[in-house]
């Protein structure tokens, strides 16, 4: 039961945080027309709140939660709703800096997910690892720039259909993406093992 209560306190905060920013869209456009931007700019208050147990973990997450609370800081002021539409800008922003950065400084971000269930990682899975990180960063910045796009010159509609719906389904088709080509690559060194050469075709 005290292993149980310990995962709970651990991993709720990220679940709270992974849940807010997955309804943010939504409720950014149930809220327009309706509520006051200053008072939807509370949403990311406690988007930003709910990550504050990550901060002395991590160095990213102190950059981001500067930036949610610029943003926030600037829909209450101006009483706008274009600043809390560039969250998701931000978000991509944060998660190409943490996966950009970590090419310059290796392990990549993907090797060390790997790493978690294979510890002993061949070499090819390593750079194999490396490669699915620089594609993780093209998404971010394709991603982003369409997040921008959406939240300049889309309605509120639009913009939360994307960044609400469509990013999410594109994430999941990389994923995936991702899964069968690996199984792919896998097999294909898996067979070079066993030929009785040795040599790569």
């Amino acid at each position: 039961m005290l292993n149980f209560t310990r995962y709970i306190r651990r991993f709720l905060p990220t679940v709270v945080s992974v849940l807010l920013t997955l309804l943010y869209p939504l409720a950014i456009w149930l809220g327009h027309g309706r509520v006051e931007p200053r008072l939807l700019a509370l949403l990311l208050v406690l988007a930003a709140a709910s990550r504050l147990p990550a901060l002395k973990l991590s160095r990213a997450s102190r950059w981001w939660l500067a930036g949610a609370l610029l943003l926030a800081a600037l829909a209450i002021w101006n009483n706008a709703l274009l600043p809390l539409k560039l969250y998701p800008v931000l978000v991509n922003l944060g998660m190409l800096a943490v996966f950009g950065y970590s090419l310059h400084a290796p392990p990549s971000v993907i090797e060390r997910m790997a790493r978690l269930s294979d510890p002993a990682l061949p070499a090819y899975a390593v750079a194999y690892t490396r490669r699915v990180t620089q594609v993780w960063c093209g998404f971010f910045v394709v991603n982003g720039m369409l997040a921008l796009l959406t939240a300049i010159w889309a309605s509120a509609a639009v913009w939360s259909l994307y960044n609400g719906v469509l990013a999410y389904v594109l994430m999941g088709c990389l994923f995936a993406g991702e899964y069968l080509v690996r199984i792919v690559v896998r097999r294909r060194h898996r067979r070079l093992e066993q030929r009785p050469d040795g040599q790569h075709v």
